[in-house]
């Protein structure tokens, strides 16, 4: 048994060890980031030495802050200086949270010169920026801009922010997007609606970086913004949609807001701002509806009714995850939230503020500030305009009866909410300022369900006199609201495969104890639309694009039925008008529609490996042993994930691997017979990853499974992306594992997948049908940008077997418009302008 002075001497050695390895590592944060630490430490130093470290004394605020009258005085130092002080014991706080999460991890990032160099340019020229921004307010709006010029500006955010935008000029792609988007959206909302110097500063901090950063740390190898994924922009419209919603959150809580957008305070808070203008209200016009009004808001005006008035920003915050996801009932959710928002405010508006003088409402049309009489409209019109702009985005549905079953538990918890209400008030009615009765608490249910400040419009009847009565009449609503909300997200976190959500889950059953393809999978996607054979043993995907009916692969389902299916789909084709068009097709489904009398066309080469003697030996396969001794001595390994339950810093860096790719192709991602993210997010699918010691993903392949009488018999290649400045030969290694994993696993085979519009012997040009040569003409025009030809020739290397993979039509006649649906469906989202650039690189050959 140990002694106390034994254990005493254990705790004294462990806290001994535990101080040098923090020591440590406060050692290693600054000789990686001295400059970062080295600012923060003189920030709080200079705070101190002050004594502004609860509140910024009078001298601090006079000799060094940044201001227009300092400025004016000559004292030009405080734009620098005022990067050194905050205004308070919070703002040291954030700052030195920035610190170690921004500006630290940034300095490693450039280097401490650059770094030095970007600190202080930012916050002077920045500085400089935002005397001339509050210049221009002023003469623009002359309230705002007096309150700019008597501002002050005073924290190290400035020059944190300034460094961000700096080092986002040699960013990753997709981190290079969002930190722009993301701070501009969140830096233009605090100046807008907060509106003091300091806000003004931090954006101007910004615009600076985002001008110099070329200059001091080099642009990015990735080139400029180009196409970004489907996915991705998601992200950002949700992004900007949850900024703008912030920014009305800060107006409304922000008794200080002096931005010209504060005045949307108006549309969450119909309070006064202080009880004793009420007290002075009355005391002049006792009983008139003025004072009614003021009392009533001054009741309207605790902590209950301001979290209700917050309530509808909380559920549009929650749609803002719907919205990143692609659901398509949060956008219409959106929409529709955004036409109420503008149409409520309008109305607010007119009722609270607008003058009934007609020679009033002239003099506000006609006065400098006029344009704040149209801000509350500016700000949802705008989101609805982008929400309408970015509609194609947005197109996953939710399993058939998700909203049926959610919105039977929100009236379940309305009624139950009304139970307790109108129960609870006549236990308790002379609790109110008036006796409540059942009929009248019934009749005020439903405005306990809305935001106190659209009850300016109406009175209520009963107003609560005790604790007991306003904890029913506060605090009804906010639980209703709270409610939809957790409804609202859990609807956006069941799983959804396709447009047809039900009918994609009927074809996956389907799949799993049928027999298809190796392409079969794709069937699944979004996208999609699904006939079944009358017997429900079979069905066929299709999208219906310009007439004709595109199939994604042959039929899946029983093998003897195959005929069957392939007839019964054109027939189903036909009697809706549509031209049937087999696309990607097994050499089964292309006999039986040469027996049909149909034409066919050879449209990819499908690679296959058998793996049951498959063994990476020989001088064959010399690349891809290389590959895996290389990786080996790198400590790259191979790691298998499913997309939608790994570690988020791994999906995070396959997200911006992908984003990279994108880019770099200019063009948006293919889509049709070719996953992206979207695809590889799938608890179906796996995925490989070529990962070193430092959990640095390389590369990343994406497999989906192929069914035979409901067990999987292979896997099939589909997503594919490698980090540009990472381990080079991650695909040969990441194919090559895969394949030996499989093979251990007991797959009978994995196939590479087809290459579209490439095949391996192109045949001679001028003995092609005429699609043919269109085909063979795209495939060679897409080449520089997607590379087909040259994934054939690259898995190649594997050397696979090679299946002939077909395209089907009973029409001959509908050429025309079959090639025009097949290029609508491999890039659905190009635009005029990179149209032009295909047509452009059709020219120059």
């Amino acid at each position: 048994m140990s002694t106390p002075h034994a254990r005493a001497q254990t705790l004294v050695s462990s806290v001994r060890r535990e101080s040098l390895r923090l020591g440590g590592i406060a050692a290693g944060g600054v000789r990686r980031a001295p400059v970062s630490v080295g600012a923060i430490v003189l920030v709080w130093v200079l705070a101190i030495a002050t004594g502004s470290v609860l509140r910024a004394t009078h001298t601090v605020r006079s000799d060094f802050a940044l201001s227009v009258g300092a400025i004016e005085h000559g004292k030009w130092w405080t734009l620098l200086t005022s990067g050194l002080f905050a205004p308070n014991l919070a703002g040291y706080l954030v700052a030195t949270l920035l610190v170690l999460l921004i500006a630290a991890p940034v300095e490693q990032r450039m280097g401490s010169a650059r770094f030095a160099l970007a600190a202080v340019s930012t916050q002077v020229i920045g500085s400089l920026v935002a005397l001339l921004l509050a210049w221009a307010a002023k003469a623009m709006d002359e309230d705002w801009g007096f309150r700019l010029h008597i501002g002050t500006a005073m924290s190290p955010t400035t020059w944190i922010v300034g460094t961000a935008m700096v080092a986002s000029a040699r960013m990753e792609t997709l981190w290079r997007r969002r930190t722009r988007v993301g701070l501009f959206a969140l830096l233009v909302t605090l100046a807008l609606f907060g509106g003091h110097l300091e806000d003004i500063a931090r954006l101007g901090a910004a615009i600076v970086g985002l001008l110099l950063g070329p200059a001091i740390v080099g642009r990015s190898a990735r080139g400029p913004l180009r196409a970004g994924t489907r996915r991705e922009g998601r992200v950002l419209v949700a992004l900007v949609m949850a900024a703008t919603i912030v920014g009305t959150a800060l107006a409304a809580l922000s008794p200080n807001a002096v931005g010209p957008f504060a005045v949307l305070r108006e549309l969450f808070r119909g309070v006064p701002d202080t009880p004793g203008e009420v007290v002075e209200l009355c005391s002049n016009a006792r009983g008139s509806d003025d004072c009614r009004r003021g009392q009533l808001d001054l009741r309207l005006g605790g902590v209950g009714p301001t979290v209700l008035s917050l309530m509808p920003m909380l559920a549009l915050l929650v749609l803002c995850d719907g919205l990143r996801r692609g659901r398509r009932f949060a956008w219409w959710a959106a929409v529709v939230a955004q036409t109420v928002l503008l149409a409520l405010s309008l109305a607010n508006y007119l009722w609270r503020f607008f003058p009934s003088d007609s020679d009033s409402v002239f003099y506000v049309l006609a006065s400098p500030t006029a344009y704040r009489t149209i801000v509350p409209f500016l700000t949802p019109l705008a989101m609805l305009v982008l929400l309408l702009w970015t509609r194609r985005l947005f197109t996953v549905s939710a399993p058939k009866g998700t909203y049926r079953r959610r919105l039977l538990i929100l009236v379940g918890v309305t009624v139950a909410l009304g139970v307790v209400y109108v129960l609870g008030g006549v236990a308790i009615r002379r609790s109110f300022e008036q006796d409540a009765t059942f009929a009248g608490l019934l009749g005020d249910f439903p405005l306990r369900l809305i935001p106190p400040v659209y009850l300016q419009w109406l009175d209520p009847r009963f107003l609560p006199d005790s604790p007991i009565a306003t904890l029913l009449f506060d605090w009804t609503g906010v639980i209703f609201w709270l409610t939809l909300c957790v409804l609202l997200l859990g609807s956006f976190l069941a799983p959804a495969y396709g447009s047809e959500t039900e009918a994609t889950e009927r074809a996956r059953e389907l799949l799993r104890r049928g027999e298809g393809s190796a392409l079969s999978w794709m069937t699944t996607w979004r996208g999609n639309r699904h006939w079944f054979a009358p017997d429900g043993e079979s069905y066929v995907a299709y999208r219906v694009i310009g007439g004709v009916a595109l199939t994604t692969g042959q039929p899946v389902g029983r093998r003897d039925r195959l005929r069957e299916a392939i007839i019964g789909f054109a027939e189903f084709a036909a009697s809706n008008g549509w031209t049937p068009c087999f696309y990607s097709v097994a050499a089964t489904a292309e006999a039986i529609a040469r027996d049909l009398g149909w034409s066919v066309l050879q449209v990819a080469e499908e690679t296959v490996l058998d793996l049951d003697e498959l063994a990476f030996t020989g001088k064959k396969f010399q690349d891809v042993r290389t590959a895996i001794n290389r990786a080996k001595k790198s400590g790259v390994t191979a790691e298998w994930i499913r997309f939608g339950t790994a570690p988020l810093a791994l999906t995070d860096q396959i997200t911006a691997i992908s984003e990279e790719w994108v880019s770099d192709k200019g063009m948006p991602e293919m889509g049709f017979t070719l996953g992206g993210l979207e695809e590889v997010d799938d608890p179906d699918v796996r995925c490989l990853l070529a990962v070193d010691a430092d959990r640095t993903v390389h590369g990343v392949t994406s497999w989906l499974p192929v069914y035979r009488q409901g067990r999987v018999v292979g896997w099939t290649l589909d997503f594919m992306r490698r980090r540009t400045d990472g381990f080079r030969p991650a695909m040969e290694f990441l194919i090559a594992s895969a394949a030996l994993s499989l093979k251990d696993e007991g797959a009978e085979f994995v196939s590479l997948s087809g290459a579209p519009l490439a095949k391996v012997d192109e045949g001679p040009a001028g003995g092609q049908p005429a699609l043919d040569r269109l085909l063979d003409i795209l495939g060679r025009t897409l080449e520089p940008i997607y590379g087909f030809r040259s994934l054939l020739a690259f898995k190649a290397k594997f050397q696979p077997r090679y299946e002939p993979v077909f395209m089907c039509y009973p029409d001959p006649a509908a050429l025309p418009s079959i090639g025009t649906a097949i290029g609508h469906a491999y890039l659905p989202d190009v635009t005029f302008g990179e149209g032009m650039r295909l047509v452009r690189g059709l020219l120059d050959r």
